[in-house]
């Protein structure tokens, strides 16, 4: 199912489908892992995958150059924005994927505080599922897609968007490492 989506919005193999496909096949299999690693979660593993693999479908809409992205919003609305063409396919699940994962969740304290360009309500990961595949997320930057994060490294990434979700994150290894 997701390899459709992904063709209908990234139909040209070129460096950005490249990205966003390693990318997200490196999450999805780190999320699986966890779900292999922890069947007294009951995750839904065919789900964790989809989302883990659709879950920056919204970049090409942002403007990130060094990571080959030429749109016209911020990038940390790539989960919004992602959202709302998996919300146009009737995928609200997944869309919920989209809109959570971006840091560990961002949640409408720290939208007002840093004024981020986001519309104003919470962006927390809540099932599992969404958990996992955010938690997974952080191992792996775009940037450097060679590059496998440590908890030290992934946390120190999270800094930037408040200590609120650094606890998060560290919860979330505590719980699934």
């Amino acid at each position: 199912m997701y390899q459709q989506i992904i063709e209908k919005y990234y139909p040209d193999d070129n460096q950005l489908r490249r990205l966003l496909l390693r990318h997200s096949r490196d999450v999805a299999d780190f999320a699986l892992a966890v779900a292999r690693r922890h069947p007294e979660l009951r995750l839904d593993t065919a789900f964790v995958e989809e989302g883990a693999m659709l879950h920056d479908i919204g970049i090409f809409l942002t403007d990130a150059p060094s990571i080959y992205c030429h749109g016209a919003d911020p990038y940390i609305r790539h989960g919004i924005d992602g959202a709302a063409l998996l919300r146009g396919e009737g995928l609200e699940r997944h869309a919920r994927v989209c809109e959570r994962h971006t840091g560990a969740g961002i949640s409408l304290v720290q939208i007002e505080k840093q004024d981020l360009p986001l519309p104003h309500c919470d962006y927390l990961p809540e099932t599992m599922e969404e958990k996992v595949i955010c938690y997974a997320d952080k191992f792996y930057s775009k940037s450097h897609p060679d590059r496998v994060r440590t908890v030290e490294q992934a946390a120190k990434s999270l800094a930037k968007f408040g200590e609120e979700g650094v606890a998060r994150f560290m919860q979330w290894a505590a719980m699934f490492g």
